[in-house]
């Protein structure tokens, strides 16, 4: 009957249906409500919105615990959050607040002054070079680390302040493993499980279901000692999942395993984002971030450089970008400035890198233009008038690699 009832539209403008937490409201819910509904009236009989419109605002109370996330960030929730002006409420469109963050060790600032925020239901992208901060965030957000100044809300209450309560809401899955090896998947998944109070059939239960889903069911009572590389990553992602939290923190979760493992651990990650799971996703594999993430921060030297959908950064980055892969992976002195004073150059980025026998040193200039095609000739005349040789030339749209290289002038994994 709800459902029929409270439809709207959801974010992409699809229609949704409106779900309850439950199929009944348990009576102290149904007095909360009831009590919050008359005050709010209370409060506002005499305001210039009419009461008809706050009964209209009903459904969103209903919905302030519904699993379906897309419905919270509607513009018809929004509105109704509009309406009830002056009242102190949760955002409930937003899962995670970073507010002015900062975090110093003695005399070095590690991260300063970031704020954004992570939507419910979204798969969030944090971006960086080494020593960007990004750890130091994700570690700050899990609560492991108090911040220097600024604050980080998590469902509406400051991490520091609410407790235990708080961190039950939050899953990690470090880039260093936090796994037993002496002990089999199934005896981590239980030790786990009985911290953060599963016991019984809901235990068994629950480690039947992580199991299925990072693909260790057939290998559940091997010791993880036994395991490869990419088998302990799955079964570090099934760690942080035990207690079914409502943000789950990915740091480097595909860090150096095989593509079979990273197969497990991407559609593990969209299958329970599918579901409602929130998701802050760090990954040196800007593939996967391109194709997981709502929207992506990029952070250098402890600051937040950039915030946006995946779209919307490559679109402020424009032109297209021309690829010359260097013989001998040396630059001309010179070459650069000339380059970047060609027609139509907006910016050139050179990177360096180690050929598949890490027998030599290989080096690509990619340089962003507004018109490839009229810039071509004069970029081809520049390396010949340098006498540089080149084994490869493409010209191709700017993707998110681009715009980081653009941003920080490094690549991701240096």
């Amino acid at each position: 009957n709800t459902q029929k009832k409270y439809g709207c539209k959801g974010m992409q403008g699809e229609p949704t249906q409106i779900l309850l937490a439950s199929n009944t409201l348990r009576r102290v819910d149904f007095f909360a409500f009831a009590f919050l509904y008359l005050h709010f009236l209370y409060l506002h009989f005499f305001s210039r919105i009419s009461r008809i419109s706050r009964f209209l605002c009903i459904p969103y109370f209903a919905v302030l615990n519904s699993p379906d996330f897309a419905v919270l960030n509607s513009p018809y929730f929004v509105a109704c959050r509009t309406i009830f002006v002056g009242v102190k409420m949760p955002d409930p469109a937003s899962l995670v607040r970073v507010l002015d963050l900062k975090k110093s060790y003695g005399d070095l600032t590690v991260v300063k002054g970031v704020s954004f925020e992570i939507l419910r239901g979204e798969i969030f992208g944090l971006l960086g070079p080494n020593g960007a901060g990004k750890t130091t965030t994700i570690s700050i957000i899990a609560g492991l680390s108090p911040p220097s100044g600024g604050a980080v809300e998590i469902d509406g209450i400051k991490s520091q302040e609410g407790g235990v309560a708080t961190r039950k809401k939050v899953g990690l899955v470090p880039q260093e493993l936090a796994i037993y090896p002496k002990l089999t998947a199934f005896e981590n998944l239980e030790f786990f499980g009985a911290l953060y109070g599963l016991k019984g059939e809901a235990l068994a239960t629950r480690i039947a279901e992580m199991l299925k889903l990072v693909g260790l069911s057939d290998r559940a009572k091997d010791l993880a000692s036994n395991y490869s590389g990419g088998m302990k990553r799955r079964l570090n992602l099934a760690v942080g999942l035990m207690h079914n939290p409502q943000l789950l923190l990915l740091d480097e979760p595909t860090v150096g395993v095989d593509p079979q493992s990273r197969n497990h651990i991407f559609e593990g990650v969209k299958e329970l984002n599918r579901k409602g799971l929130t998701v802050l996703y760090t990954s040196h594999y800007m593939e996967e971030v391109e194709t997981l993430c709502n929207r992506v921060g990029i952070m250098d030297g402890g600051e937040l450089i950039a915030c946006d959908t995946v779209p919307n950064l490559i679109a402020k980055m424009g032109g297209s970008v021309i690829e010359i892969g260097l013989e001998g992976g040396i630059i001309a002195p010179g070459l650069v400035a000339s380059l970047s004073e060609q027609p139509f150059v907006t910016s050139l980025n050179s990177i360096e890198a180690e050929d598949a026998d890490e027998t030599q040193k290989t080096r690509t200039l990619r340089i962003r233009a507004d018109r490839p095609a009229q810039a071509l000739p004069e970029i081809v005349s520049a390396l010949n008038a340098f006498n540089t040789q080149f084994h490869s030339l493409s010209i191709k749209q700017p993707n998110l690699e681009d715009v980081f290289l653009m941003l920080t002038g490094k690549s991701l994994r240096d």
